[in-house]
């Protein structure tokens, strides 16, 4: 490396590599012309020499010869002198015209950044300027065409592109979005900051599944890969406006790709800065450049992330002045019809005008004219002042012309120190700065339409449906199934217990199982119930994937089995299995080893103490209502117990469909008279709420996602729309017109009032 090294410096000494870029505009046309063809092969033969005295070999294919212009530290040097490399502009050359008005903000975003290097910025950009104002029509025409091609040749042109200069520190400015990202490269010379080339590369769809931090990141490494020849080797300065990546190499225990991109950026030599978004716009509008071709995925995204609106954020807190000035203030009350009035009256006369005059106005006019002697002009701005009843402390209340409303509420309530607070507290802090007609009532309404709130904290009432009644009246009409677990594995290798149970009869199956795959679960079906009981009419289960797999919806087809299944995360519809899991769990957990491996050899006991004991519901045992005889148990052995008589089969039987007559027709009974007190004590808490196709409405939805707190997810999605109404308590809705539609009980929806802040 030192030979490399020593014959780098000879050449240098001898002027045989190009001039250093510092010196670029010494060199003329002339001075350059002079090189002929015999010079370069002269010095050819000077580098062959050094390189064979130092024992150094070329790599013919890595090597070019007799070029008419060589690419050089960003630029292009030939013979008729030093132009721009097309490389380190083809990210704004290259700028597709905006279809849009957020195409179009997020290229003045970029030129508005360095605006003070085009000279007549704004009679320029005059024409795209029109285009992005509230109420006129995106019409491209002619002199907008001009507009953005005069910009940006502004932009890839002297004075705002430089040579990159060795005594001044590089700066590099990086940003992500979720379709691109973006950088700017750039030196302060002469106390101004001046471009020498641009970046910009679209996202492949994996990288767009990535979270922020990891896309800032990309955009750190791809930005200085791409920079290398500038920066590699010198220190220089790395912005970004994602703040927690100032501690990007401090990342505690990386892993996998984040590791392999810091051991790459410990290359370099570098400082990393955080900038706020509103000033790093350069950057930021390279990120968001729209693709050449309208690309579906930058669609999708947009509409997704509302990327519409972060857009329209950024330019406008760059290109306007403060909004909140005074001067800007006393225009908006002059354009608010309510206060309008008394604002005139105010800067032209000090005393109150009479009743005649005001009783044409408005009444939130003549309510602020109640109000005139606390109104005072501060700056030429209408100010309310508030005293305590005591008189010691007071206050001065902006008053609020009606188009800030949304913006001031949305500080108060919906930022990070507006807290997303109750109406009290949210009333407070907004009466403590602000005084608008009916302030309070503008409060409450968005308090209570806030769509975060409502996904965060849902409903204050819960909706909850009337109970719907399923009785059966013979055995083995209807059967639930269900999956209890995961246990500890036993020494069989259980891990699962399959629960069977009929409907009429109470009679419970609870099998051990090893997995609960569908094939697992059709084969205990068929075999420890079909083949004992026969096949019966309705099977119902939650929604497992394994009750609905093609292997078990076909099982039940072949065998003429009605397969129905509780609505998503609404287990009470299938209460009956779930109250019987409970009392396998309690049971297991009295006789069940210290280590939890022998659980699967209790079960068959106590199966046997459930069937024999009396049910709740039909006030019969299990084993009456199937059999029409009670179970002998082993106490009545230990403790004896008469036989009964025998009798001939023809007699047994006799007596047998007698008992199960009088038994069942019991059971049925009292079976009527549980439903019917059930359904009156839950309907008692019913809200009686009904919805109708096209309402609106809140869903819950809670989810886990691994690494996530639930405590911190929003359990409420919203808004759906209700599709269509299945039964009194069942409606099937859809978030999108395109979106799958889902099946969910009324006791997971409720109406939607919300509203988001965020797109208004």
């Amino acid at each position: 490396m030192g030979q490399v090294i020593a014959v780098l410096q000879n050449l240098l000494s001898d002027n045989i590599l190009p001039p250093d870029p510092e010196n670029f505009r010494t060199l003329n046309k002339k001075q350059l012309n002079r090189r002929t063809f015999e010079e370069h092969l002269n010095n050819l033969r000077k580098v062959f020499q050094r390189l064979q005295k130092a024992n150094l070999k070329l790599n013919l294919k890595k090597c070019r010869f007799f070029q008419k212009e060589v690419t050089y530290l960003g630029h292009v040097i030939s013979a008729e002198g030093v132009k721009t490399d097309p490389e380190k502009i083809k990210a704004v050359v290259d700028w597709p015209r905006p279809e849009t008005v957020h195409d179009l903000r997020s290229f003045l975003g970029l030129c508005t950044y360095y605006r003070r290097f085009v000279k007549n910025f704004s009679t320029i950009a005059k024409p795209l300027h029109k285009l992005t104002e509230a109420k006129s029509n995106f019409n491209w025409t002619e002199e907008c065409e001009k507009s953005f091609n005069s910009l940006k040749q502004a932009l890839t042109s002297s004075p705002i592109l430089t040579y990159p200069r060795t005594d001044k520190d590089f700066i590099l400015d990086t940003d992500a979005s979720n379709e691109g990202i973006g950088a700017v490269l750039s030196q302060n010379i002469g106390n101004e900051e001046r471009v020498i080339a641009y970046f910009s590369k679209s996202l492949g769809k994996p990288e767009r599944n990535y979270c922020v931090t990891r896309k800032e990141l990309l955009a750190i490494v791809k930005s200085i890969e791409h920079f290398h020849h500038y920066l590699y080797g010198r220190k220089f300065l790395l912005r970004t406006d994602h703040a927690s990546l100032r501690w990007l190499l401090n990342f505690k225990e990386p892993e996998g790709q984040i590791a392999r991109w810091i051991q790459r950026l410990q290359e370099y030599d570098f400082e990393i800065q955080h900038r706020k978004g509103t000033s790093h716009g350069n950057a930021d509008a390279l990120s968001r450049r729209p693709c050449k071709e309208s690309c579906k995925q930058c669609t999708n995204a947009e509409k997704k992330f509302g990327m519409e609106r972060d857009i329209s954020v950024k330019v406008v807190t760059t290109t306007t002045v403060d909004p909140w000035s005074s001067c800007e203030i006393q225009k908006a009350q002059l354009e608010d019809p309510a206060i309008k009035p008394i604002l005139e009256k105010k800067l032209n006369s000090a005393e109150r005008p009479s009743w005649q005059e005001i009783a044409p106005e408005s009444p939130a006019t003549k309510r602020y004219w109640a109000l005139w002697d606390s109104l005072h002009l501060k700056d030429g701005v209408l100010y309310r002042k508030w005293e305590s009843d005591d008189g010691n402390s007071c206050r001065w209340q902006l008053i609020l012309p009606k188009s800030r409303i949304p913006e001031v509420l949305r500080e108060t309530h919906d930022s990070a120190s507006g807290g997303h607070f109750g109406v009290m507290k949210t009333l407070s802090k907004t009466r403590e700065r602000f005084y608008w007609d009916r302030l309070r009532a503008d409060v409450e309404n968005w308090c209570r339409e806030c769509h975060a709130c409502g996904a965060r904290k849902g409903p204050k009432t819960r909706t909850k449906g009337r109970l719907q009644r399923y009785n059966v009246g013979a055995p083995f009409e209807r059967m639930a199934l269900d999956i209890l677990g995961p246990f500890p594995v036993t020494t069989k290798g259980n891990r699962y217990v399959l629960v069977l149970m009929d409907y009429f009869t109470k009679w419970p199956e609870a099998i051990p199982i090893p997995d609960q795959e569908a094939s697992t679960v059709a084969e205990e079906l068929v075999r420890s119930w079909i083949s004992c009981y026969g096949v019966p009419m309705i099977l119902h289960s939650d929604q497992g994937t394994n009750f609905n797999s093609a292997l078990f919806t076909k099982l039940c087809k072949l065998l003429g089995i009605l397969k129905t299944r509780t609505t998503a995360l609404h287990p009470e519809s299938d209460g009956m299995v779930e109250r019987f899991n409970r009392t396998i769990l309690n049971h297991l957990s009295l006789f069940v080893s210290r280590n939890q491996t022998d659980w699967d050899t209790h079960l068959p006991l106590f199966l046997l103490a459930y069937r024999s004991a009396e049910h709740d519901v039909t006030g019969l045992t299990p084993a009456e209502m199937l059999f029409g005889r009670t179970l002998r148990l082993p106490c009545d052995i230990l403790f004896g117990r008469p036989s009964e008589t025998p009798s001939s089969p023809n007699e047994y039987m006799k007596n047998l469909e007698a008992r199960l007559e009088s038994v069942h027709a019991f059971a049925r009974e009292r079976i009527k008279l549980a439903s019917e007190r059930m359904k009156t004590r839950y309907d008692s808490r019913a809200t009686h709420h009904h919805f109708k196709e096209g309402d609106l409405v809140w869903m819950y939805n809670p989810k886990r996602r691994r690494g996530l707190s639930p405590k911190l997810q929003q359990n409420w999605e919203g808004p759906y729309t209700v599709v269509k109404k299945l039964n009194d308590v069942v409606y099937r809705v859809q978030r999108a017109p395109n979106a799958k539609p889902k099946v969910i009980h009324i006791n997971r929806l409720a109406p939607y009032r919300a509203t988001d802040h965020n797109s208004m």
